[in-house]
Parts: C-alpha cells; sequence; structure tokens
C-alpha cells in the first residue's frame, strides 16, 4: 500500500448519512483526545490529513479518508463528559449504526491511552467489539510520556485489566518516536490488501 496518497473523503455526523460501504475499512476508536487523529496523521505521513485538537470531544463525525483501496474511519471519541444528553444519544447512534451496520470492515484499532488503566468506557468498547465478533486490535498511545519503569509496570498491569488480554493484538504507539508505525501499516496491509493471484 502506498501510504503517501491518502486524501479526506467525507464527514457525517447523523447514521442516516452514513454511505453504503465499498471498499474495506479500517476503524479507529477510542476516548476523546487520546491521539486518533495524530495516528493517522503519523500512519500517513501527513502532518493535518486529520484535524488534531487540544480540546477533547471535538470530533462529532465520522471521517472517512480514502487510501488507495481502502477507506479509514476515525470515529468521535467516547468519554467526554461535557455532552448534552441529546448529543450522547446521536453519537451512540452513529458509532453503533456504523459499527453493526454491513460494512467490510477489516479490523477497529482501538486506541488507549498507555499511562492510564483502561477507562470505564474503553473496557465498555472492548466487551461490545467482543461482542459484535468484530475483529480489532488495541493501540496503546503516548508511549513516549512514560519512562522505563512505568512503562514496564502498565504493560505487565494490563492482563489483568483488559478483557480475553491473551488473544488481543497490542501495539505500542508513539506519534514523537513513531514506535508502532511499521507494525500497525503491516498490520493493516495484512486485512486489507488481497493476497497475490487474487
Amino acid at each position: 500500500m502506498n501510504w503517501n496518497v491518502a486524501e479526506f473523503a467525507a464527514a457525517y455526523g447523523t447514521a442516516s448519512q452514513l454511505p453504503k460501504c465499498s471498499s474495506p475499512e479500517i476503524a479507529f476508536a477510542g476516548r476523546s483526545n487520546v491521539g486518533k487523529s495524530t495516528l493517522i496523521n503519523k500512519l500517513f505521513q501527513r502532518k493535518s490529513l486529520a484535524r488534531v485538537s487540544s480540546v477533547p470531544g471535538k470530533t462529532a463525525t465520522i471521517n472517512f479518508y480514502r487510501c488507495q483501496h481502502v477507506t479509514f474511519a476515525d470515529l468521535p471519541g467516547y468519554g467526554y463528559a461535557k455532552r448534552s444528553k441529546s448529543e450522547l444519544k446521536r453519537w451512540q447512534e452513529l458509532i453503533n449504526a456504523y459499527l453493526q451496520d454491513d460494512r467490510d470492515l477489516r479490523a477497529v484499532l482501538l486506541l488507549i491511552d498507555m499511562r492510564h488503566p483502561p477507562t470505564q468506557n474503553d473496557l465498555q468498547m472492548v466487551n461490545f467489539l467482543i461482542d459484535l465478533e468484530m475483529p480489532f486490535a488495541i493501540v496503546l498511545t503516548k508511549a513516549d510520556k512514560l519512562n522505563k519503569t512505568e512503562r514496564t509496570a502498565r504493560l505487565a498491569a494490563l492482563p489483568d485489566e483488559l478483557p480475553q488480554f491473551e488473544d488481543l493484538h497490542v501495539t505500542v504507539f508513539s506519534s514523537v518516536t513513531g514506535e508502532g508505525v511499521e507494525e500497525l501499516r503491516s498490520l493493516i496491509e495484512d486485512v486489507t490488501v488481497p493476497d497475490d493471484g487474487e
């Protein structure tokens, strides 16, 4: 896959607006401000393909990007408490409609801030994806903000914090050092690029 040719495709804010799926898709999920936009920009070597905001809850739409034959969906962050009830309801309907739609969704990359234990919302999302039997991988973001001791401690704690940990693919990621970028690209290519001869 040529990671340098990605482009923004569209953004949709309600379930009824979601277009039909026309290609393999990869989705990015995680709590507000966990670094989804930053990860997308790093994967595609672009500074502002996805807009990065310091304000939690800024992304209220599903933003779609195209890179060759694959579509990437940046889901709005969850767990931001300052949303109104109506806004939270719209958000839940949008996420549920996307994840449960008849789409060629190859995997969800679920981002979790490595500095802290998974939040209740993180665990709800993990269990939701398990219940849907949706392929997903965990991406531990902001790894560069931990020293070696802290990092070792967080990795050691995860098996007791995440359900079905032994079955999960976990990638440590840093937008500062680039750690994890090639691993994530390989994972995405493994599930989206057709085998030779197909």
